[in-house]
């Protein structure tokens, strides 16, 4: 079984932090979110990821060599394939079409997800959704009595289903969608000017594919700074209720309070400090006189005389705040 993982978008949203990092290798609690991601799929499957092909922008070689020490380290062979231009899902995955050759997950690399479910990879496809209050924002389906999808609706004005799709597909046959999606493209059948995984996913169930409906537990978005940070928080409880060690044996703590959950690299410094809880800390930064709480820091970076809430700092980042002598008499404010 192969998994391909489109990634070739700029992260705009999330920018600065993707302006040097690519957007899926922002790191979630010590983790690029492409190997959370990876991870969670493969977690669901019972049948093992052979390949995995990354399709990226003009990322650079060593955001490339990432992504294929990603796969190595999940036991499976990596590939890197380029979409040049943004021309929709159907060609983004297309990219990939030499892994379209055996049961395939397609992976939108910009979401992660909570589930308790195994996948049947007996059946023909099967989608990942989420039920939502707004499903408007959405592209949802709806589905019969069978769990076997009828319709896909792309962004509904008036309301047909609460079963959003989060981005995540299972084909038991590729070679299908292989042939449909040069079909399109030879054709150039395109929605609003791209060519769209919907358009293949009609045109196969109407030639008789059934597919059916996976639905997560949590759906967590780090489309921007708020949501990533949230996915952050999120990922730190999971990571705590599975009992795993958060706080790296090799970081240097003194006089140092880490609030659970909170994730502590190896090579941090951090001393008269109070961190968590839902703090991430990079390899090789260094803390001191600090409160941070809820945030996510990455590596490298020194943060000194700081109370810190809700943030989200990248690598090699100073950030220094001033020690004060002070004599404060009684009932004495300072709001700063």
């Amino acid at each position: 079984m192969n998994l391909i993982i489109p990634m070739a978008g700029r992260g705009s949203r999330i920018r600065p932090h993707s302006l040097t990092v690519p957007k899926p290798l922002l790191p979630i609690a010590g983790k690029a979110i492409v190997q959370r991601l990876a991870e969670d799929i493969i977690g669901s499957m019972d049948a093992k990821i052979d390949h995995i092909g990354f399709v990226t922008g003009d990322f650079g070689r060593e955001a490339e060599d990432r992504l294929l020490e990603v796969a190595a380290a999940l036991g499976a062979k990596g590939h890197i394939f380029h979409q040049d231009q943004p021309l929709g899902t159907a060609h983004a995955i297309y990219c990939a079409e030499s892994l379209l050759d055996d049961k395939v997950v397609v992976a939108f690399a910009d979401t992660l997800f909570r589930a308790d479910f195994k996948i049947d990879t007996e059946k023909d496809g099967i989608i990942w959704v989420q039920k939502v209050d707004d499903p408007s924002a959405f592209g949802v389906v709806r589905v019969n009595e069978a769990g076997v999808i009828t319709e896909l609706v792309e962004k509904p004005q008036t309301p047909v289903s609460d079963l959003a799709i989060i981005g995540i597909y299972y084909f038991k046959n590729g070679p299908i969608l292989r042939d449909e999606i040069q079909r399109i493209l030879e054709n150039d059948i395109r929605v609003k000017g791209e060519y769209q995984l919907t358009t293949c996913l009609e045109e196969m169930k109407s030639k008789g594919q059934k597919f059916y409906v996976a639905e997560v537990d949590e759906w967590l978005d780090c489309g921007n700074k708020d949501h990533f940070v949230y996915t952050n928080q999120r990922v730190l409880e999971f990571l705590l209720e599975k009992g795993e060690e958060l706080v790296s044996p090799s970081a240097d703590l003194e006089n140092a309070l880490v609030i659970p959950p909170s994730f502590i690299a190896e090579g941090a410094e951090i001393s008269h400090a109070v961190i968590g809880p839902h703090v991430s800390v990079g390899s090789g930064t260094v803390i001191r006189n600090a409160v941070i709480r809820n945030s996510v820091i990455q590596a490298n970076s020194h943060i000194e005389n700081k109370i810190i809430e809700n943030a989200m700092i990248s690598n090699h980042v100073t950030l220094k705040g001033r020690a004060e002598d002070l004599s404060l008499g009684d009932y004495t404010s300072i709001v700063e």
